[in-house]
C-alpha cells in the first residue's frame, strides 16, 4: 500500500440509495483500519464548495448500515459545474489535507469527479449508487436489489385487488433511462407484460397481447411500466388507449414513485456496499484513480471511471424472453 494519501474525503451525490450508508460505513472503517483519516463531504459537491465537512472515525458510523438514505445528505450543484465551483472545492480539500476523493453515486456525481480530477489531478474512486442499476461496469449497482424487493412487495399487494375487481393495472415503476426494474420485478412477480424503454413494444402488440390474456381465461392483469417507456407519452396515456379499445377492462394506474427509493437495505446490498467501500479505499492507497469499483460475475473489479460513464448497462436479453413464455 502507498503511503503518500493520509486522509481521503468520501460524499454521496445524486439520487439517494439504500445501501449508501452500508458504503460510507465500509469507506470509513476501511481507512481506520489502513491508519488513515477519514473526513465525511455533507451535501456532495455543494458541501465541498461550502466546507462542510466532519471528521470520520469507526465509531462514528455504528448503526447505519440498516439505514436507508445517506447520513451525508445529497444535492445536486450547479456551482460544481462550473471552474469557479470546482476551484472553490479544491481549495477547501486542500486546507482540509484531504489527499483523495470517493464518490458514491450514478453517472452525473462520476462526471463532475472525472472533470475535477482532469482540472486537479486529484485522485477519485467512484462506487456506484443507483436503484435504477443503469451504470456500466457493475451487474448491480448499490440499491437496486432493495429496489426490486420493494417494487415486488407492492405488486403483490396491488395484484389483490386487481383479482378481486377484475382489473386491469398499470403499474408504473422507476427506471427513466433503463428497463432494469420494470423487467426483474415485472418477472417476480408475474406481470402479464412488461414495457421498458429498451423494447418498443408498440400500442398494438399491447392490445393483442391483452386480448390474448383474456381469452386463455386471465380475469385480471398486471402490466408494468418503466417510467422511461416510451409507447405513451405517459402511463395515463396507455390507461386511456386500452379503456377506449378494451371497454370490457376497468383499467387503474398505480405509481409507486420515491417509495421505491427508500427502506432499509437488503441483505445483498449491505454486502456489496462493504465489498465496493473496502475496494475503493484500498484502490485508492495503491495510488489508483478514476476508476469505478463495481460487480462483475460476482467479483469485485475496476472499470475506467470514463468507460462507467460513457459505456451503456444493457437489458438481459434472455430475461426478456423467459419474461414472453412466463407470462403465457
Amino acid at each position: 500500500m502507498s503511503t503518500n494519501i493520509k486522509k481521503i474525503g468520501v460524499l454521496t451525490s445524486g439520487g439517494d440509495s439504500p445501501g449508501m450508508n452500508a458504503a460510507i460505513r465500509a469507506v470509513v472503517r476501511a481507512c481506520a483500519y489502513h491508519n488513515i483519516e477519514c473526513t465525511g463531504i455533507y451535501r456532495g459537491y455543494q458541501g465541498m464548495i461550502e466546507g462542510d465537512f466532519k471528521e470520520m472515525g469507526a465509531r462514528s458510523v455504528n448503526n447505519i448500515i440498516n439505514k436507508g438514505g445517506t447520513i451525508l445528505k445529497s444535492a445536486r450543484s450547479k456551482e460544481f459545474m462550473t471552474p469557479e465551483g470546482r476551484k472553490k472545492a479544491h481549495e477547501n480539500l486542500v486546507s482540509n489535507n484531504i489527499d483523495a476523493l470517493v464518490v458514491i453515486g450514478g453517472n452525473g456525481s462520476f462526471t463532475g469527479g472525472l472533470i475535477f480530477n482532469e482540472e486537479y489531478n486529484f485522485p477519485v474512486i467512484g462506487i456506484p449508487g443507483t436503484i435504477d442499476n443503469d451504470i456500466y461496469g457493475t451487474s448491480h449497482t448499490l440499491g437496486y436489489d432493495t429496489a426490486l424487493n420493494t417494487v415486488v412487495e407492492a405488486i403483490d399487494k396491488i395484484r389483490d385487488t386487481a383479482s378481486s375487481h377484475n382489473r386491469l393495472f398499470f403499474v408504473e415503476v422507476m427506471g427513466r433511462d433503463a428497463g432494469h426494474i420494470a423487467l426483474n420485478a415485472g418477472i417476480g412477480a408475474g406481470a402479464e407484460e412488461i414495457l421498458i424503454p429498451e423494447e418498443d413494444m408498440g400500442l398494438d402488440r399491447l392490445l393483442d397481447s391483452l386480448r390474448k390474456s383474456k381469452a386463455s381465461g386471465k380475469s385480471s392483469s398486471l402490466v408494468i411500466v418503466a417510467e422511461g417507456d416510451k409507447i405513451g407519452k405517459n402511463v395515463f396515456e396507455l390507461k386511456d388507449y386500452v379503456e377506449e379499445n378494451m371497454p370490457e377492462y376497468d383499467v387503474r394506474v398505480s405509481i409507486l414513485g420515491h417509495m421505491q427509493r427508500g427502506g432499509s437495505p437488503s441483505c445483498f446490498d449491505r454486502v456489496l456496499a462493504s465489498r465496493l467501500g473496502v475496494k475503493a479505499v484500498e484502490t485508492l492507497l495503491e495510488g489508483k484513480s478514476n476508476f469505478m469499483v463495481g460487480l462483475i460475475k460476482d467479483e469485485v473489479e475496476l472499470t475506467p471511471l470514463d468507460m462507467a460513464v460513457k459505456g451503456k448497462s444493457h437489458i438481459d436479453k434472455e430475461l426478456i424472453k423467459v419474461s414472453d413464455i412466463v407470462s403465457i
